[in-house]
């Protein structure tokens, strides 16, 4: 965010740069702020808002442009657990409500699960995609599937697949190290 710049200009920049008129440009930044829990602060700045507000505000300015596809990498790993669990429900009623592609990007398998429709587990180096994983949780999700058998057994799938996965790298890293040092022995 613009730190000189209050939060419903934040949220209009995108579309002011689009050449959206005024009126309308505040009129769906004051409703996306609303649907966000967001409206009493809009003429707050950065500084004043705590992290979880400040990744709302973030998230309201880039879907605020009307994006086809949102591109999201690690967008919650700094915040607390409780505010964490908040922002991936209230990305997931945005997301559901604008109809619009996410592409999410976490090393949080339960934010994973949560959050997705399918998952993609990467490989090490090189990054390719090892596996896709369709999770058949029904939506709207709340807070309490994750205690859910479906939700336990998937997660337990994934650890397995990741698990898997950081073996296979870490040999393969060690024992390119084993040939560096008997190189240079």
């Amino acid at each position: 965010m613009f730190p000189w710049k209050n939060v419903l200009a934040n949220v209009e920049f995108g579309l002011k740069l689009q050449g959206v008129d005024r009126k309308t440009r505040q009129e769906r930044a004051r409703h996306l702020l609303q649907r966000a829990g967001l409206a009493e602060f809009e003429r707050f700045y950065p500084a004043q808002l705590s992290g979880g507000m400040k990744q709302r505000v973030g998230i309201i300015r880039a879907l605020a442009a009307n994006p086809r596809i949102l591109l999201m990498d690690e967008p919650f790993g700094a915040l607390d657990t409780q505010t964490r669990a908040n922002m991936q429900q209230v990305l997931t009623e945005l997301w559901q409500t604008l109809g619009i592609s996410v592409l999410f990007i976490t090393h949080d398998i339960d934010e994973a699960i949560f959050l997705s429709d399918r998952i993609y587990v990467m490989s090490a180096r090189p990054g390719t995609v090892k596996a896709m994983v369709p999770v058949p949780l029904a939506r709207p999700r709340l807070a309490e599937v994750v205690l859910t058998p479906e939700f336990l057994e998937l997660r337990a799938h994934l650890h397995h697949l990741i698990g898997a996965e950081s073996r296979t790298a870490f040999a393969r890293e060690t024992r390119a190290a084993g040939a560096v040092d008997k190189e240079f022995a």
